[in-house]
């Protein structure tokens, strides 16, 4: 299994998100600590779900990486968040 595919696994199970969207923007780091050839490693992720209703930001960033803590570090070497709740995601939207 990839690490996207391990990251969609966990991050669905824990968090039943309406919207996923991961990015491995490993290439954008080529050169850089914890870049591995074949990618892989740093990731952007956007991810809205109910479970952040009236959880602060920075709660909500604990929650994901929580989620993924067995690979934080490794494989994850860098994770970039967007955590957003659905009304959240609809303001974003329409801008």
């Amino acid at each position: 299994m990839s690490v996207a595919e391990t990251i969609r696994r966990k991050l669905e199970e824990g968090l039943s998100p309406s919207t996923l969207v991961i990015e491995d923007q490993s290439h954008l780091h080529e050169g850089h600590a914890g870049h591995r050839p074949g990618g892989e490693s740093h990731f952007h992720v956007t991810i809205v779900s109910e479970a952040f209703n009236d959880v602060p930001r920075v709660k909500r960033h604990r929650m994901v990486t929580s989620l993924l803590a067995d690979d934080m570090g490794h494989p994850i070497h860098a994770l970039a968040l967007k955590t957003l709740t659905p009304a959240e995601a609809e303001r974003d939207d329409a801008r």
